[in-house]
């Protein structure tokens, strides 16, 4: 009966045959333990594997033995879950036990320790727990149970030997067969001789017979077919023959089902780790996130991720010291060592992170384009000291930063000065040792100023040569002075540092994680008298540079230039510079041994300036020295308005103040230099053609009006500096003038006006007959004066027909240029001197048409003189003795007088026609006073001699009517007075009886002559072109008394 109900009870796998409720664990598909259960459970719980269909048929399989358990692999095993007691006291061990407190069902291990089917069963914990109670006697009956128990299954081992004897012997037989066959391939074995066939034996022989064998490799025995399957060493005990189809089939399988085995290995150790990535997500993505941030160079993100990384870093160590020496949880010692990890590989990057950024920042060549692109430099610095404040350091970056900056600007100022003043020193040297400009080439740029305002001849108004030093020059002080230059990047640097004194930058700066960057905001005393002192010493070295550039002489030390060009800022201006020169500029690929030589000295004004081109005219100069001081006079407002100068160093105020005055002094002096050569030099000027809008001048009074009010203009923008006037505070350091600078240019403009009228009345006066004549026919068409050996050329160039190679054409167009100087274009000049310097040129003035007045005057009578001549030889010679008879006709020598003055008139009126009145005008003057001479030459005049000599007079007087002037009628009056005086009564009284007729005679000799003298007539419409200037001119000439 007892072993009914437990055959029952095991069955069912039921503690109790009368249960109260169904088993929890009957709800399982299979027998599994509990623990089992509850992992299938779990199992459940998760996502489905791929694998399930193999899971499932694994968990499926039940036990073949009822009761028993499966093991941890799911494999059914020979152990039940329960049994009854061996010593017969109990139905059920587990039971028992569980009554007892042992907790064995929970424990797979320590219930097989319990159980007799079990190998791990332990007799001494078994009868110390299950029987721990026990007397002897019941020991000694559990003992009798327990051997009958042993006999009752001995017996039944007996039985069942005994009737399947014949099976294990014919089993053994076929055994024996099969062994034989497999060894032997059906081959007798060779007898052995003295022992009898036994097993051991045989092993014996066959590993002795195996062993004698030679070795012929491991294919020797597939030579013999039979002995293929045989059992010895060379044919691997016979799986020689299926080895290699095994490895075959086992490499396909471990091809088709290696990925599916391993990945569930694989997926397994996966989802253990995913479950803990995902209790642990935070900790693990920080790492992740944090390179991704500085890659994508997002500093927001960065900055959060990496204060999640430092709380996550502060939780772990306070957790470390609360534990102290108590023993951690797996989940706290998990989460200690994650969070360890995760902060050692998030500080690896940001160190990495932060010598990067102090690079950056201590680096003005390391911002990249994309940086660079919609930010300013300054802008980009401010980011990277709030991500360095962010992710907090130990130095000030704000103090760093400012540090390097200034040893950046300190740099790049001595660079750029001492290497472009070698530059610009090249230059000078080889335009120096380059051959003088002849005055035709000089003329040539500025003639071309009456054509073109200055601004829009800037390229054209010097050689190529000189224009490019020039902006060179404007390149090297726009590139220290001017906003976009290093001045302003001074200014700039200024305005950062007065905001971090002041407070007002660091508003917008974080603190850092809890507050670590705060200390970094407030800059020391000592650090704020440091960068005011360095500012201070910055625009220093700018003043004491420009200065040094105006007012010192020419570098002598070049071998700056073999030295490397420093690299360049791309916030720096001028890249391309314009107006400078790259460092790769072939003329800079200078030979050590072969070095440009120093400007020849040739006591020239511009050897001592370095910043004037050799060679360089006045309107070049005028045009870019303005522009220069312009740089210098904003540049020194700028530098005054920067607060620790112009609010505390007023030595400093006083030395930029300095530096205006003595480059304006230095400008000015140059400048007067050159002006007085051009001065000189602008008698070549002079083409000879008439001017487009007057025909009776040339285009001389334009070009020269033109170059002399350039220069005036330019050189009150020089000495006023007034494009620097819009600065703030530009009064106070922009000082005017000085006296003596005033003075200087009024001295010159008078000594300018001199040499130029002089040059002109020289172009004039010049005879072309001399053989080493240096005027000569200008290779563009522009005629000067021909030399002797060369056919007269002619310019009828703006209307009318010049011969440029008549001496008497060259005087009269000269004349008429002065005349125009002294009526409009002086005049303007001078009150163009006025209103832009604020003075009044009375003296000057004065001088200045005393000057005109003497020189017209002189070229007058050298135009005059030949014809005045002409006329006292005729007039002289042709009156001759007395007259028999009447006269009915003027002598010759009347027609030869007239007829000299027909070909004056012919080329004073076709060459400059405005002259015409006054020249005939003063010859009929000068040929009155030539009579009159030679009438006193005569003691006494009869009646005849007395008709003549009115009626040559008359005559003459007539003829030249429209000339008459009072001067010439004065003449004539002491004319006839003379004749009065030198005759009698008698002769007076039939004189009067005779003037009827003397007027007769005189009418037809005047029809007579009508055609020959017709020039002489007043024309119908009074030429307006000039009349003006003749009688002022006339008038001047006679105050001067060089008549």
């Amino acid at each position: 009966m007892a072993d009914l109900e437990r055959t029952v009870l095991d069955f069912y796998q039921i503690s109790t045959l009368n249960p109260n409720e169904w088993p929890a664990e009957k709800d399982n598909d299979s027998d599994v333990s509990d623990d089992e259960a509850a992992a299938a459970k779990k199992k459940a719980n998760r996502r489905k594997s791929r694998y399930q269909a193999l899971e499932k048929a694994v968990s499926n399989r039940n036990s073949i033995i009822p009761g028993s358990e499966n093991s941890s692999s799911g494999v059914s095993n020979l152990v039940q879950r329960d049994e009854p007691d061996p010593l017969g006291t109990a139905d059920s061990v587990v039971r028992t036990l569980k009554h007892l407190g042992v907790p064995v069902q929970d424990d797979p291990k320590l219930r097989n320790r319990f159980l007799l089917s079990s190998t791990t069963f332990t007799p001494a914990l078994f009868l110390s727990q299950m029987h721990s109670t026990a007397d002897t006697q019941s020991l000694i009956n559990g003992l009798d149970v327990l051997s009958k128990s042993i006999d009752q299954k001995s017996a039944s081992l007996k039985i069942l030997v005994e009737s399947n004897f014949e099976r294990f012997v014919r089993a053994k037989a076929t055994i024996d067969n099969v062994y034989k066959e497999m060894k032997y391939r059906g081959a007798e074995p060779t007898p052995t001789r003295g022992r009898g066939h036994s097993r051991h034996a045989s092993r014996n022989s066959f590993r002795s017979t195996s062993g004698a064998q030679p070795l012929n490799g491991p294919n020797s025995p597939a030579t013999d077919p039979r002995k293929k399957n045989a059992l010895i060493k060379e044919s691997e005990y016979g799986v020689l023959g299926v080895k290699a189809p095994l490895l075959d089939v086992s490499a396909k399988a471990e091809e088709v089902w290696g990925p599916a085995l391993g990945g569930r290995e694989k997926e397994e150790h996966l989802k253990t780790v995913a479950s803990s990535l995902d209790q642990y997500k935070e900790y693990v993505e920080t790492s992740a996130a944090i390179a991704d941030s500085i890659k994508r160079k997002d500093h927001e993100t960065l900055v959060e991720e990496y204060a999640k990384a430092r709380r996550f870093a502060d939780e772990a160590k306070k957790l470390a010291e609360q534990l102290k020496s108590s023993e951690p949880t797996d989940d706290e010692l998990y989460r200690i060592l994650l969070a360890a990890r995760m902060w050692h590989d998030v500080e690896e990057q940001i160190q990495v992170l932060k010598r990067d950024v102090w690079r950056r920042l201590i680096s003005p060549y390391n911002m990249t384009k994309s940086d660079g692109e919609g930010q300013r430099e300054n802008e980009q610095h401010m980011d990277l000291i709030s991500l360095l404040l962010e992710l907090g350091v130990e130095d000030n970056p704000i103090w760093v930063w400012l540090l390097s900056r200034y040893d950046y600007l300190k740099s790049k100022i001595q660079s750029t000065t001492d290497r472009t003043k070698v530059e610009i020193e090249i230059l000078r040297r080889r335009l120096a040792n380059a051959e003088k400009p002849t005055p035709q080439a000089i003329a040539s740029h500025m003639r071309t100023l009456g054509r073109q305002s200055l601004e829009a001849m800037s390229k054209t108004f010097d050689s190529t040569d000189v224009v490019e030093l020039w902006e060179m020059n404007t390149g090297f002080l726009s590139n220290l002075l001017s906003p976009q230059g290093i001045l302003g990047e001074i200014l700039e640097f200024w305005q950062t540092v007065q905001g971090f004194i002041d407070g007002n930058t660091q508003r917008s700066l974080p603190v850092g994680y809890k507050g670590e960057s705060k200390h970094h905001h407030q800059l020391s005393q000592q650090g704020t008298t440091d960068l005011q002192k360095g500012t201070v010493e910055l625009i220093s070295m700018i003043r004491e540079s420009v200065l040094m550039f105006f007012a010192g002489p020419p570098p002598e030390d070049i071998s700056l230039l073999y030295s490397p060009m420093p690299p360049r800022s791309p916030s720096t201006p001028g890249g391309p510079r314009s107006g400078s020169l790259t460092p790769r500029d072939p003329r800079f690929n200078l030979d050590p041994n072969n070095l440009p030589p120093p400007s020849p000295k040739r006591g020239e004004a511009w050897e001592k300036f370095a910043f004037w081109p050799p060679w360089s005219n006045s309107l070049s100069g005028v045009h870019y020295l303005s522009k220069m001081l312009a740089l210098v006079g904003s540049g020194a407002s700028d530098m005054a308005s920067v607060s620790p100068i112009g609010q505390g160093d007023i030595a400093e105020v006083e030395r930029v103040k300095t530096l205006v005055g003595a480059a304006r002094e230095r400008c000015v002096t140059a400048l007067c230099a050159a002006w007085n050569r051009d001065a000189e030099n602008i008698k070549y000027v002079e083409d000879w053609n008439r001017s487009p809008d007057t025909k009776d001048v040339t285009r001389m009074p334009t070009s020269f009006a033109a170059f002399e009010g350039a220069l005036l203009s330019g050189m009150q923008k020089i000495l006023y500096i007034s494009e620097a006037m819009s600065q703030p505070g530009a009064g106070d350091i922009v000082l005017p003038p000085p006296t003596k600078l005033l003075q200087m240019v009024r001295s010159q403009y008078v000594t300018t006006l001199y040499k130029a009228l002089s040059g002109m009345v020289e172009n004039a006066e010049r005879f072309p007959q001399k053989a080493d004549d240096e005027w000569t026919v200008d290779a563009e068409g522009f005629v000067l004066v021909n030399a002797a050996n060369s056919q007269p050329s002619v310019s009828t160039l703006g209307g009318g027909t010049i011969d440029a190679g008549d001496r008497n054409v060259r005087m009269l167009l000269t004349l008429s240029n002065l005349q125009a100087l002294r009526a409009t274009v002086v005049p303007s000049l001078n009150t163009q001197f006025e209103n832009a310097f604020s003075v009044k040129l009375t003296d000057e003035t004065k001088t200045i048409r005393d000057v005109l007045s003497q020189i017209d005057a002189r070229l007058f009578q050298s135009y005059t003189r030949p014809a005045i001549d002409s006329l006292h030889r005729i007039i002289s010679t042709g009156i001759g003795p007395t007259p028999g008879s009447r006269p009915r006709a003027v002598r010759a020598y009347v027609y030869e007088a007239l007829l000299s003055l027909v070909l004056i008139h012919t080329q004073v009126s076709t060459t400059a026609p405005s002259l015409t009145t006054e020249v005939l005008s003063y010859l009929l003057e000068q040929a009155s006073r030539e009579l009159l001479e030679a009438f006193r030459t005569r003691p006494r005049y009869n009646l005849e001699a007395l008709m003549q000599a009115t009626l040559d007079v008359e005559f003459v007087a007539q003829t030249l009517g429209h000339y008459t002037t009072d001067r010439a009628s004065e003449l004539q009056s002491a004319v006839y007075q003379e004749l009065d005086g030198r005759t009698d009564n008698d002769a007076r009284a039939r004189l009067q009886a005779e003037l009827p007729e003397m007027r007769a005679v005189l009418k037809r000799l005047r029809e007579a002559s009508k055609s020959q003298f017709a020039c002489f007539r007043k024309p119908k419409r009074a030429n307006t072109g000039g009349g003006g200037w003749c009688g002022r001119a006339q008038l001047e000439r006679r105050d001067t008394g060089l008549q």
